[in-house]
């Protein structure tokens, strides 16, 4: 029988879905366009970000699976802003609110498409961290285009320390831009969560309510070293901090004496953890820390000027502490509330997300500490050396990721579980 409703053509989804078909077919136009014209940064983000939009078709094979057409009108607005006035001024809050735009997008069709469950203040949280991470992602995809096809994309004949001045700065427009998608995405989850929730436990299915679903460990298992010998290498490493933090006082090096105290200090987080919040934070994690705080205070020390290297390494290892960090907070939150659920591949993927944007705010501080300190005429505890630095160390942050997502399942089990319980009082 025909609809007899007066006037209504097409019912919500399929009025969504044929916007949101025009507005993809206007953005891969656009596309096309800034390819034609050698626009090629533009050309391969608006693609990015039609792949975006039409993942969730392609994957249900359902020309009706699309995001809500007015965030894709979000995305539109700076493509559109690029190909009238192409280089402007404003071209680089252009490019930071379509980052922002896309990575909406991503989050509401996380929401939308998939087994995720995600509370109000969690959902925020991801637009803001998506952002960065997009914005993190987008600058090393540039620089690797300079480097290896000699664009001018982030370089652009600058020096190194100019450059890296520039990208600071977007990466400033990328946090405001990240806050301002949380508070729009915030008022699409206040509206749209409990359809969602209903739909995804009827079709896409649910983890069982009280019930901790184990996340499978990705590659092999524990390594194989005896706790009491990894405790004792511990206990090394912090004598040795000690030992640097004498030769420091003794030698009034500010840096040194900031960095070994900082560290030092640091070690001494899992035992307090374990005393006063009864986490258990097995050797292996102990060590772990302690090693990220020692190669970084070795680096300050002289290491990072005499071996290229080490700074990639401290990155890597300081990276996957905060992945673990990440992953540890996150799965607690998982098995504590059925209010948020991440099932083990999207959990991989969201360590990723968090330390990126991590690394990019990481970044920013260094940028305001150096800065600051430069203005001040002192010397600065922590600073930058350029673009190139930059971007290595966010290359690495993500070879940090990486290992913590791979080996987490292994030896964060337990401590997740442990703040899960801390969370339940």
């Amino acid at each position: 029988m025909a609809d007899a409703r007066p006037g209504n053509v097409l019912d919500a989804p399929q009025r969504n879905a044929a916007l949101g078909w025009v507005l993809v077919t206007v953005l891969a136009v656009l596309a096309i366009n800034h390819a034609l014209d050698g626009s090629y940064r533009w050309f391969a983000f608006t693609g990015f970000a039609v792949v975006i939009v039409l993942a969730p078709a392609v994957a249900f094979r359902d020309p009706l699976v699309m995001p809500p057409w007015e965030l894709l009108v979000l995305v539109l607005v700076p493509v559109v802003d690029a190909t009238i006035l192409g280089e402007s001024p404003l071209t680089t809050v252009a490019v930071y609110v379509a980052v922002a735009a896309v990575a909406l997008v991503a989050a509401v069709e996380i929401h939308r498409f998939t087994p995720v469950r995600m509370n109000h203040s969690f959902a925020v949280v991801l637009v803001v961290l998506t952002t960065l991470a997009v914005a993190g992602a987008w600058n090393v995809a540039q620089w690797v285009s300079d480097v290896t096809f000699g664009t001018a994309y982030v370089l652009g004949g600058r020096s190194q320390d100019a450059a890296n001045r520039a990208m600071m700065i977007d990466f400033a427009y990328a946090a405001v831009a990240g806050l301002l998608a949380g508070v729009v995405f915030d008022r699409h989850f206040r509206e749209h969560t409990e359809r969602v929730t209903e739909r995804k436990e009827s079709s896409l299915g649910s983890a069982p309510d009280g019930e901790a679903v184990p996340v499978p460990p990705l590659l092999g298992g524990r390594l194989d070293v005896p706790d009491p010998t990894v405790r004792r290498l511990a206990r090394v490493l912090q004598v040795t901090l000690a030992v640097l933090l004498l030769y420091g006082l003794v030698g009034r090096d500010l840096t040194t004496i900031a960095n070994a105290a900082i560290a030092l200090a640091i070690t001494f987080l899992p035992a307090l953890l374990e005393r006063d919040y009864r986490l258990p934070i097995e050797p292996g994690l102990a060590f772990w820390l302690t090693a990220a705080v020692f190669l970084h205070v070795l680096g300050s020390a002289g290491l990072y000027g005499i071996i290229g290297s080490w700074d990639s390494l401290t990155h890597t290892v300081s990276a996957s502490i905060v992945a673990a960090a990440g992953y540890a907070v996150v799965r607690a939150i998982d098995l504590h509330t059925d209010e948020v659920y991440f099932p083990p591949t999207m959990l991989f993927a969201f360590i990723l997300v968090f330390v990126l944007a991590f690394g990019v705010v990481w970044e920013l501080m260094e940028f305001v500490i150096d800065e600051s300190a430069q203005r001040l005429g002192i010397q600065a505890v922590v600073a930058q050396h350029g673009i190139s630095d930059t971007i290595v160390d966010l290359l690495f942050d993500l070879v940090g990721a990486v290992v913590a997502a791979v080996w987490g399942s292994v030896y964060l089990t337990e401590l997740s579980q442990q703040i899960a319980n801390r969370f339940d009082g």
